[in-house]
């Protein structure tokens, strides 16, 4: 399980999120494919849990009998880390919040549908995707309550022939990407994510809290002396985080970001 974890010298483990493999269709996505192939190629011998922190595919559903064409690749090596024994985490975001058992089964993967507090090495951390957490988003919020977590939205969704179903969901998430502005840090009261992070810092203080969602890597204070660390995302950023046993660090791969710290 990935609550208590005790990390050997040498060891580490790497957290990352927002793939969003799939978007945009075709040429774009298969090399970002390839570059996560690449970036857990690398990470694999040390690693000693990978933790897979929300939208790692741009749309995810799973019908009784089939799941979204393409990703072989990205399936394929995970299967292959799971079955040499190296445990892997997944923590669902907005994109693939309908994942249900096919991970679980057939790649060995751990699901988490909510943000978890655990403890590695002494150092505890509070880890989720972060979509609808903190002050505002409320559109989203009402969205996520009225339709996405709507048992019976769910069960005509699964009528739905799976090339329109999965025709539908893509247009209306490219569709909204288009609307929604480029993300930007201002300062930290207004980052949602932050302010929730201070909120259960109030009662239950972490060392670390760990989420993605924002799209921007961030390195932030919280006012129990604990930080809080946005992973960014990976259509251009690439950046990850690696815990040593005692620190988080952000780092990115083939890519020079900007980290914002505070």
């Amino acid at each position: 399980m990935i609550q208590n974890i005790k990390i050997e010298r040498g060891k580490k483990i790497y957290l990352a999120s927002d793939f969003h493999l799939g978007a945009p269709a075709g040429r774009a996505s298969r090399e970002r494919e390839y570059k996560i192939l690449r970036w857990l190629e690398q990470v694999q011998d040390d690693a000693a849990h990978i933790v897979l922190v929300g939208d790692i595919f741009d749309f995810w559903y799973e019908f009784s009998r089939v799941i979204p064409k393409g990703f072989v690749r990205f399936q394929g090596k995970i299967a292959e880390l799971t079955d040499g024994g190296l445990p892997i985490s997944f923590f669902t975001g907005n994109h693939d919040l309908w994942m249900r058992d096919y991970f679980i089964e057939e790649l060995g993967v751990m699901i988490y549908h909510e943000p978890q507090s655990v403890l590695w090495n002494q150092t505890k951390l509070l880890i989720g995707h972060g979509d609808g957490l903190g002050p505002g988003d409320k559109a989203y919020k009402l969205m996520k309550k009225l339709i996405f977590d709507n048992r019976f939205l769910q069960f005509c969704f699964r009528q739905l022939h799976p090339d329109w179903g999965l025709w539908f969901a893509h247009t209306w998430s490219a569709r909204r990407k288009k609307k929604s502005p480029a993300p930007s840090f201002k300062d930290k009261t207004q980052e949602w994510i932050w302010a929730y992070c201070e909120s259960i810092a109030q009662s239950q203080p972490h060392d670390y809290y760990i989420f993605g969602h924002r799209h921007l890597p961030l390195n932030l204070p919280v006012s129990s002396g604990g930080r809080y660390i946005n992973l960014g995302e990976w259509m251009s950023q690439c950046c990850y985080a690696t815990f040593d046993g005692q620190h988080i660090t952000l780092e990115c791969f083939e890519a020079q970001t900007p980290i914002i710290r505070v």
